[in-house]
């Protein structure tokens, strides 16, 4: 079993606090997504699961053993690093066999282990050649097949993309959920790249300095975001935010903002009058704006262009209401306007988020 448990797991560093208080269960043959900006501590947990780094508080479990203080050789983990950690000096064939060798496994096992993992990766005509005789994407197969080998509890993947340009890392990205369906391990993987984390997981993490900020499927994260940094950050182009001023009466609610002006009824109204705020953030993803949007659904206003960014399938206009700049996704890569031009838009009223200007939580 490769259930992984985390209860109340911290590390600091003198005075520095790099991660606090992670409590989390990684289900057995879960696919799980750390991600987060630069200095969130996703890496330094990953590493704590592994047993690179001491842990300063908590417990960490895997398949039902505590680790804490087992070394990373006895956890029963494989890891995937960001620079692919090959020795340059042996050949692909060896670089596979190495670590089974270190543990004393039996030559005619190794080589059992070792074609199962060329097959199911493709790379049976890399055997013989060295580390800098090979792409990037080849090598990174050579470190997934390293991993493969050792046949362990628990996948763990340091960025293990990154080095890799785009066109490759999107291709990759495929082979990696190919790999998951033939190879269903528990996985715990690290990036901060959040279209890999919306593609790859089967659970995201989302991280802040050290703090969880929400856990969930892809799609809770992006349709139902706890606060407004993950918001912010699950989705492409990025939510819009338009800080705005509440008033509101028994039926509805009047949202007011320099050169937008938005009423709200029903729900929303009722959250908006349960919640007491005055000062909200009013949050909109670029591809929920309409343009020349009115009727039933939709919240008109109107927005000033200020640029668009042709991308072939479609157009990226930013725009400016008022002093606040906006994104709108999805217009017809035909549609030609002046820089300049006023906007009429609706956003569709269903897909609107609104948060606490004070705590960034999500008001629902």
């Amino acid at each position: 079993m490769g259930e992984v448990v985390l209860k109340g797991v911290g590390k600091s560093y003198g005075n520095v606090v790099a991660v606090r208080d992670v409590n989390l269960t990684i289900k057995d043959q879960e696919f799980v997504v750390l991600v987060g900006p630069s200095g969130c501590g996703k890496s330094t947990t990953l590493r704590m699961i592994a047993g690179l780094e001491e842990i300063t508080a908590g417990v960490i479990a895997i398949g039902g053993r505590v680790v804490n203080q087992l070394p990373p050789k006895d956890r029963d983990i494989a890891m995937v690093f960001q620079n692919y950690a090959l020795y340059q000096h042996m050949s692909v064939r060896d670089n596979l066999a190495f670590g089974l060798r270190n543990r004393k496994v039996p030559e005619a096992e190794i080589n059992k282990q070792i074609a199962y993992a060329v097959k199911t990766l493709g790379i049976e005509p890399l055997l013989e050649r060295r580390p800098r005789q090979l792409s990037g994407g080849q090598q990174q197969r050579v470190a997934l097949g390293r991993c493969l080998v050792r046949n362990p509890a628990v996948f763990l993947f340091d960025e293990p993309l990154s080095n890799l340009d785009a066109q490759l890392r999107s291709a990759m990205r495929l082979e990696l959920k190919e790999l998951r369906k033939r190879v269903p391990t528990t996985s715990i993987y690290v990036t901060h790249d959040q279209v890999e984390a919306m593609t790859l997981g089967d659970r995201i993490v989302v991280m802040k300095d050290g703090l969880v900020q929400q856990v969930g499927t892809p799609l809770e994260l992006y349709r139902k975001p706890a606060n407004q940094f993950v918001a912010g950050f699950i989705g492409s182009p990025a939510m819009n935010f338009i800080p705005m001023q509440v008033a509101t009466t028994e039926t509805d609610a009047t949202l007011s903002a320099a050169g937008l002006t938005l009423k709200l009824n029903g729900e929303r109204a009722a959250v908006l009058r349960k919640s007491g705020a005055r000062d909200i953030v009013f949050g909109a993803r670029p591809q929920h704006f309409v343009l020349n949007g009115a009727g039933s659904g939709l919240l008109p206003f109107q927005a000033t262009l200020s640029t668009s960014e042709q991308l072939g399938d479609q157009q990226l206009l930013d725009a400016r209401v008022g002093d606040t700049p906006i994104r709108i996704a999805g217009v017809d890569p035909f549609l030609r306007l002046d820089d300049g031009v006023n906007l009429p838009l609706g956003v569709i009223a269903e897909n609107i988020h609104l948060f606490d200007s004070k705590t960034g939580l999500a008001l629902t």
